[in-house]
């Protein structure tokens, strides 16, 4: 009898061991599998068309033909405006200016200041790709970075800069979620 209740005890524990290893190794696959998912906030290409356009025509409104960029977070652009007499270069520059913000995060006024104030090494203006100019204003929205505008073609970064920023504020309420 009591060989009898030994044995049924270390019968439970072999279905309780087996029960657990079939746990694990059913959850663990799928446990990993969810490690490995990111999921992200993404800005979406009307919104990305609004802001350009708005950014386009604040700088229109004040005097200057430039060019707008909006790009994604992992700086793939979403769209890119020339008006007719912006420089031939000024589509590029300002791509490089928001690539420069998306990339690091930061506006690219900032940037700047981190340089001149040696919080950044010198080193960084000369990576490829990077545009150290003012008007890349980077894109957020509920803690996330969405991407980046850059505005280039006006006479003088700052301008650029305000351009850049009217179109931030034109779809701000869209945003914001």
């Amino acid at each position: 009898m009591i060989g009898q209740i030994w044995a049924q005890g270390a019968g439970m524990k072999k279905i309780a061991l087996v029960v657990v290893a079939a746990t694990v190794l059913v959850s663990s696959p799928a446990a990993r599998a969810a490690e490995g998912i990111i999921t992200y906030k993404s800005l979406a290409p009307d919104v990305a068309f609004d802001l350009a356009r708005a950014a386009l025509m604040q700088c229109r409104k004040d005097g200057f033909q430039v060019a707008v960029a909006v790009i994604d977070r992992f700086g793939a652009p979403l769209v890119v405006l020339r008006d007719r007499f912006a420089g031939l270069d000024a589509q590029e520059v300002a791509t490089g200016k928001a690539w420069t913000a998306a990339n690091f995060g930061r506006n690219t006024s900032d940037l700047i200041a981190a340089l001149k104030s040696g919080e950044l090494s010198s080193a960084i203006a000369t990576l490829p790709k990077v545009r150290m100019m003012r008007g890349g204003l980077v894109i957020e929205a509920g803690g996330s970075m969405l991407g980046a505008v850059g505005v280039a073609g006006a006479p003088g970064g700052e301008k650029d800069e305000a351009c850049a920023k009217a179109g931030l504020g034109a779809v701000q309420d869209k945003l914001d979620f």
